[in-house]
């Protein structure tokens, strides 16, 4: 259910009975109070337990109710108690086929603070639900939306996969706890020790004593880890200043690798379940069409934000999240200095799920998506130094695209409005008709021209590709980063490590997304799987070959076609380079 409130009372038939009917809920049962229109009781107050008994306790009461008048209209106002209200919400829609009934569920800050102006300091479930049957049958809300059964489950997906990531950042706080003993000046080397290579790092050698014992060569067969980082480990394992290395505290930092490891493999498999239930949606929003967007952006957004028509602006959307820079002045950086006295971070307002996966679509909509690309130019270009606040801006501008694509029910169009190119010059670009996404639209002129090997509307497209299509496998490399690949086969999340080196399960020969024995060079677009079973290595068409199993030909033809791509800059005679 969608919890709204209405800022004027509904009007009903004068002929009707109006009866306010508040509800405190609560996990195991719920305390139901009735009041007529004159604020009197109406019925003797019930507490009913959460079953099938105690609902048909409260039906009961309700049909006594009507015995008693004529022509009674129920006005019930509830908690918006999450899953404590839930089964109840549907039961109440449920009795519209037997009683005239108007359900609201409002927000339970609003809802204290309207107990709190009639009953004062008092609190108890009585008075919960006599303000509630004050407030329903005085201001008559309007009704809640009923929501469909699959995106329910799809919330309810969402949810589990908050508490897990949740889960996983206090494990990482956790076993930067034990380093710290153990280890502390691995944090200096290394910003993220969930990172793969250091959780085995950790794993095969908890504590400094035992890294500092080990040889260059054995530190060396430990997948991912950088040649360049061997030498400085056994340095700082040797000179530490660990105060504990014992084999107990090294038992520990191991078990928590162990937790560190499993909490990942379930934040995986939630992801996949979530992926399905969105795609189980009776009404598609089409925000997996946007660029940067992955299913899994795309399901957890649906599932927090439920209904688009609760938010009238796309401002309200980026407010509810809080996705937008805010100014602050306080502590000291990672150096140990004293940071400037104005910075820009992120708001931390909003829900931690969302601005998570939206920080990471907005890291790849910077390269991929037309609109984005060319609002983060104008800001970097702005602020230089401070690339943070332009992903910001990034964020906040998918959650404007999002709201129309949502709004308009139609997929994102690139050729919408040529964002990459300011108002005030000409183009052939199309006036776009009235059944394409809105959003796109710019007011004002981009600081730089952003040009790109990916962006369809540099490319010359000539005749329909087929078998006799000549393509130039270099030509065809020089406009497809194999990043993009990725974002296409909605991996782009999957993918870990710093800078350009990234590393995840093979999709290849891992459907079950398990592993790390995937390696990809964005910044050089190559890959290699390190499994004995597979081997597989190359560039985007080996790729593209290996996952469809097609020939290299069939390969480039298929990805001509997928990415409306140049087939070649001019007729030669066919070469594969590299």
């Amino acid at each position: 259910m969608l919890p709204q409130s209405a800022s004027t009372p509904q009007l009903v038939d004068a002929n009707f009975t109006p009866i306010g009917v508040g509800i405190d809920t609560s996990r195991y049962g719920h305390y139901a109070a009735f009041l007529r229109h004159d604020l009197q009781q109406a019925v003797g107050e019930l507490q009913f337990v959460e079953s099938a008994a105690g609902y048909a306790q409260f039906r009961a009461r309700l049909q006594q109710i009507v015995a008693r008048h004529d022509n009674v209209h129920f006005f019930v106002r509830l908690d918006a108690a999450g899953q404590y209200a839930d089964n109840l919400l549907h039961f109440l829609h449920a009795l519209a086929s037997s009683f005239h009934v108007t359900i609201s569920c409002g927000d339970p800050q609003r809802n204290k603070n309207y107990r709190a102006a009639l009953f004062g300091g008092k609190k108890s479930d009585p008075v919960e639900a006599r303000a509630a049957a004050r407030y329903a049958v005085s201001e008559r809300p309007a009704s809640v939306k009923v929501l469909p059964a699959e995106l329910r489950t799809l919330r309810q997906v969402a949810g589990r996969l908050q508490a897990v990531v949740r889960q996983r950042t206090r494990l990482i706080n956790q076993l930067h706890h034990l380093l710290a003993l153990t280890f502390p000046e691995l944090a200096l080397l290394v910003k993220d020790i969930a990172l793969g290579w250091v959780l085995e790092l950790c794993s095969r050698y908890p504590t400094a004593k035992l890294l500092a014992a080990a040889s260059a060569a054995d530190i060396a067969t430990i997948p991912y880890l950088p040649d360049k980082q061997i030498d400085t480990l056994h340095q700082y394992a040797r000179a530490s200043i660990a105060s504990l290395s014992d084999d107990t505290v090294a038992e520990l930092v191991r078990d928590q690798v162990r937790q560190l490891r499993d909490v990942r493999a379930r934040q995986l498999r939630l992801e996949k379940t979530l992926v399905d239930a969105y795609r189980q949606l009776p009404d598609p929003n089409h925000l997996d069409s946007i660029p940067g967007f992955g299913e899994v952006t795309a399901a957890i957004l649906t599932a927090f934000i439920l209904d688009i028509d609760r938010f009238e602006t796309p401002n309200q959307l980026v407010a509810y999240f809080g996705a937008m820079p805010i100014e602050v002045g306080s502590g000291v950086d990672r150096d140990g200095k004293a940071r400037p006295a104005r910075r820009y971070v992120m708001c931390r307002r909003g829900n931690d799920l969302v601005r998570r996966y939206l920080w990471m679509a907005a890291l790849s909509a910077v390269r991929f998506n037309p609109a984005v690309r060319a609002l983060y130019a104008r800001v970097v270009a702005k602020h230089p130094d401070k690339k943070a606040i332009a992903i910001g801006h990034a964020m906040r501008k998918l959650l404007h695209l999002a709201f129309a694509i949502w709004k308009t029910k139609k997929p994102f169009d690139k050729n919408y409005y040529p964002s990459d190119t300011p108002t005030h010059v000409e183009t052939e670009v199309a006036a776009p008709t009235q059944e394409q996404a809105a959003g796109l639209k710019l007011t004002a002129e981009p600081a730089r021209k952003e040009v790109t090997a990916t962006c369809d509307e540099i490319l010359a497209h000539g005749a329909p590709v087929d078998e006799s299509t000549f393509i130039d496998f270099a030509h065809l490399k020089r406009q497809l980063p194999i990043a993009r690949v990725f974002d296409h086969l909605g991996l782009s999340t999957r993918l870990r490590g710093p800078a350009s080196q990234k590393r995840c399960a093979c999709p290849i020969h891992r459907a079950d997304g398990r592993g790390r024995t995937f390696s990809v060079n964005l910044h050089d677009n190559v890959f290699h799987c390190f499994d004995a079973t597979c081997q597989k290595k190359g560039d985007v068409i080996d790729l593209w070959a290996a996952l469809h199993h097609l020939d290299l030909r069939q390969a480039a033809l298929d990805l001509v076609r997928t990415f409306n791509l140049e087939p070649a800059p001019i007729q030669r005679t066919e070469k594969r380079n590299g």
